[in-house]
């Protein structure tokens, strides 16, 4: 076994300080917490330019090295030019590659042919969403099975995605570990936008099909409710979808745009009434596991998926009527509302950083040909980490 520190490189975000999305973030907190471990690692961040000046540069954060790849192009062009300029720069720098979703799996064989240890968190079933037409459906769908024979190992973030991952691999080649979380702050401060307290309820999501925000808006807008809804979410000119949605609303409901200041986005989750998730294709999902860190009562659409994160005791819903119904309950029933929030927090725990943090540096080391972590005994001995064999549940 090597000796020297061990090498991480991360591929797949548009980069770190996290600005973005749920991959960024938890980019971020691994990137910090395997720098504090003695790990050297290194993210690629992607930065748009009009003009190429210099391809690839470096500079360290937080004893992170930033490696930054400008690009010229747009769209779907720059993120699978970036991803090509990753793959072929990860190939001459060693070490083990975490790779962030599949999107640039067109590129990993190259990288597998240079001798690139490879892990690939492979996130949700992205050939399945809606919004895709039926050539990029396809484009997906083969990059999926070029991700996970072009990796040593695969990720997956819930126990349904590693049963999808098991018709693709051996289920010994899955590695499940699911997002994790923190608790909120003590004191978050206020509700943003002037709302009241307790008085509103909250969807944070892109506004998409799969995400059934139009499904949301319409079962919220039947009548009058004497409460906001918050659709955080950014809305674009033109786009069938979205006018269908601000055409269902009622004059309850609040369109801000997306935030991606946390704090008013924490102070948002603690202070609503419940939070509504729509999603129906994906694993662990972020935001959800960070409403039950919030300890909000959930409304979710009826899946594996949400079932798997959230558990029993949250209010779910398979259509619009149904979706009426537990948006009425959350909204009158106090009982209900409170036992969801205590079920809330006790399923928060399954999703601790720190459990998630140690299961992928176990994975990394394994796939990267690096000795186990010197204190993982010890730290089995205090704390029961989230398994990192896929198994039937949590």
């Amino acid at each position: 076994m090597p000796d020297r520190a061990p090498k991480l490189l991360i591929l797949g975000t548009r980069g770190i300080p996290a600005a973005h999305g749920g991959f960024e973030t938890f980019a971020e907190c691994l990137a910090l917490y395997l720098a504090g471990r003695g790990w050297q690692v290194g993210v690629y961040c992607q930065r748009d330019v009009e003009t190429v000046r210099e391809r690839i540069s470096t500079a360290i954060w937080n004893g992170i090295e930033l490696i930054t790849v400008e690009t010229a192009l747009s769209g779907p062009a720059a993120t699978l030019a970036f991803d090509a300029i990753c793959a072929h720069d990860a190939a001459s720098r060693g070490g083990v590659c975490l790779v962030l979703g599949y999107n640039g799996a067109v590129f990993l064989p190259y990288l597998r042919a240079r001798g690139g240890r490879i892990l690939t968190n492979m996130d949700g079933i992205e050939w399945r969403r809606p919004k895709w037409s039926l050539p990029v459906r396809a484009f997906f769908y083969v990059s999926e099975w070029i991700a996970a024979w072009s990796s040593q190992r695969l990720v997956a973030d819930h126990p349904a995605i590693a049963d999808h991952l098991a018709r693709r691999r051996p289920r010994a080649a899955v590695a499940t570990i699911p997002y994790g979380g923190d608790p909120p702050a003590a004191d978050p401060g206020p509700p943003p936008l002037g709302l009241e307290p307790g008085r509103y309820l909250v969807s944070i999501a892109r506004i998409e099909p799969d995400n059934n925000i139009l499904t949301l808006v319409e079962a919220f807008s039947r009548r009058a409710r004497g409460a906001r809804l918050v659709v955080l979410g950014t809305l674009r000119v033109g786009n069938p979808y979205h006018r269908a949605v601000e055409a269902a609303a009622s004059p309850e409901v609040l369109f801000p745009g997306a935030i991606y200041e946390p704090e008013q986005v924490q102070a948002l989750r603690v202070h609503a009434r419940a939070y509504l998730h729509g999603h129906t294709v994906g694993g662990t999902n972020p935001s959800l596991v960070e409403a039950l860190w919030a300890g909000n009562a959930v409304v979710a659409h009826d899946n594996p998926f949400n079932r798997g994160t959230a558990g029993d005791g949250q209010f779910y819903f398979s259509d619009p009527d149904s979706c009426a119904a537990a948006i009425e309950r959350v909204l009158t029933d106090q009982a209900a509302v409170a036992a969801a929030r205590a079920a809330a927090r006790a399923r928060a725990a399954q999703f601790r950083w720190d459990d998630v943090l140690a299961s992928y540096e176990d994975a990394l080391r394994l796939v990267g040909g690096y000795p186990p972590a010197p204190d993982k005994a010890a730290r089995a001995a205090v704390a029961k980490p989230v398994s990192t064999a896929a198994g039937p549940g949590w």
